[in-house]
């Protein structure tokens, strides 16, 4: 079964057994916290409710861990103006485990590999296409007379006296 639960500002798909990195909750590690389900649906998609906006069935999940994430690193510059400016930030995160969706508390669900079959193509299935024959357009260009500059008239010399 999986849900889209709000944790927190953001909305996020989840199922049971997931593990997820969400901003920090105010809560202390070890202890179960419920969250509002906005739709719930069988893993195929089928047989889905949506909330108006939330459901009666409730998503519960065990924190595990607080923790900080990998730090950031942002550069202002403002070329020509000697304008740099280094700053660092790392984010706030709680790392959560969904433990039971609505009323069922069932165990993880090992996702499976499908397997596609592709078909081998044999010399006598395969249709040669012969290719298209393309023709060169020639362009003429017309050549114009080009005119001579007009010279211009000389500088009359001044004298000093």
């Amino acid at each position: 079964m999986i849900a889209v639960a709000k944790i927190g500002g953001h909305q996020a798909l989840v199922q049971i057994g997931d593990e997820l990195e969400v901003d920090k909750l105010d809560t202390e590690v070890g202890k179960n916290i419920t969250l509002d389900t906005l739709l719930i649906s069988e893993e195929d998609g089928t047989n889905f409710q949506v909330g108006t906006p939330f459901l009666d069935v409730k998503v519960e999940a065990k924190i595990l861990e607080h923790g900080r994430g990998r730090k950031v690193k942002v550069f202002k510059m403002k070329p020509r103006k000697r304008y740099r400016r280094t700053l660092g930030h790392r984010q706030d995160y709680t790392l959560i485990e969904i433990t039971k969706i609505g009323a069922s508390s069932a165990k993880p669900v090992k996702k499976e590999v499908v397997v596609k079959e592709t078909k081998v193509v044999t010399k006598k299935e395969v249709t040669k296409v012969a290719p298209k024959k393309t023709t060169k357009k020639t362009v003429v260009k017309k050549t114009v007379a080009k005119k001579p500059a007009t010279k211009k008239p000389a500088a009359k010399k001044t004298t000093k006296k």
